[in-house]
């Protein structure tokens, strides 16, 4: 593909047997949303050449594999990894992808991520902002990170439903905020316990522009100067604008006019990368968001595209 190719990092995927899992487990209006969009590899393709996409990284969205049962979530894991192993093996660099993995059960999500980066050929793993209420600084993941950092692996943050979501998001589709809050709060988390420190070969996608990241970042470096640590964690050496740097940072979403220009004053531009949000962000949509990113003064997509090869190599 030419050099002015996008990669897209932020890109999702569906099979029907993964969508008749959701819904049989109770999984009807996902997030809060009226209902399951449709995916094909054709219609990805379409938007792909209408965008000029050279290569999509694909993911499983939220609400992820788990629900409620560990070796059904072990089952949709390798399920739904080797239906993109598939799709990346027919279709050669238009697709990679991140793994599912079966969390909160981390002995088999480590296994299903050593598997699916070993045998099957994943850029590395998605995890949503919260598994069943454990969010990314939990000490539990440690056996996971430590698997990751050995690999060199990329974790892509995805956010999904809170804890109680009901009394929060009353009666409204979770994407519109409190996806931005769960990304705050589980990067929050994972900076408080010190986990991009302690695994610097880990690279983190955040996605969604940083989400609040950007706004409240000098909030919480007030806090996390007065606070000890977390989850008997030190408190970390750095900055919290200094721990923000050393993330990734796609611009799905709605990032012009405010919220790249945010996230630009916080940690610069040279990790920045493209996201479409496609299939949940309908096509028509993401074609609209290409086109906003091409018509900035900023070159965004000789930018994000040098970053992404960084990135991926």
């Amino acid at each position: 593909m030419a050099a002015e190719t996008l990669v897209d990092v932020h890109a999702h995927y569906l099979t029907d047997h993964y969508v008749a899992a959701a819904t049989a487990a109770g999984v009807v209006h996902p997030d809060g949303m009226p209902g399951w969009p449709s995916w094909s590899v054709d219609d990805h393709l379409a938007l792909m050449e209408e965008t000029r996409t050279g290569t999509a990284i694909l993911s499983i969205s939220s609400p992820g594999v788990h629900f409620g049962d560990d070796d059904a979530a072990t089952e949709l894991a390798r399920h739904v990894n080797e239906f993109a192993a598939t799709v990346v093996a027919e279709h050669g660099d238009r697709f990679g992808f991140f793994a599912s993995i079966p969390l909160p059960c981390v002995p088999a999500a480590v296994d299903e991520a050593v598997h699916a980066m070993d045998r099957l050929g994943a850029r590395g793993v998605v995890l949503m902002s919260n598994a069943r209420g454990a969010y990314l600084g939990d000490p539990g993941l440690d056996p996971l990170w430590e698997e990751l950092n050995r690999r060199h692996a990329i974790v892509f943050e995805h956010p999904t439903s809170p804890p109680g979501v009901d009394a929060v998001a009353l009666g409204r589709p979770r994407p519109m905020l409190e996806f931005m809050f769960e990304t705050t709060r589980t990067v929050t988390d994972l900076m408080f316990a010190g986990v991009p420190e302690r695994y610097p070969d880990i690279d983190f996608v955040i996605p969604h522009c940083g989400a609040t990241l950007p706004v409240v970042a000098d909030r919480i470096e007030l806090f996390r100067s007065l606070l000890p640590g977390s989850h008997g964690r030190p408190a970390s050496t750095l900055t919290t604008r200094q721990q923000l740097q050393r993330l990734w940072f796609d611009l799905a979403g709605t990032p012009f006019p405010a919220a790249a220009a945010a996230l630009v004053d916080v940690v610069g531009t040279d990790r920045l990368l493209y996201g479409s949000d496609y299939c949940w962000t309908p096509a028509v949509m993401a074609a609209q968001q290409a086109a906003a990113l091409d018509g900035q003064e900023i070159d965004w997509r000789a930018l994000v595209s040098a970053n992404a090869a960084r990135l991926l190599g």
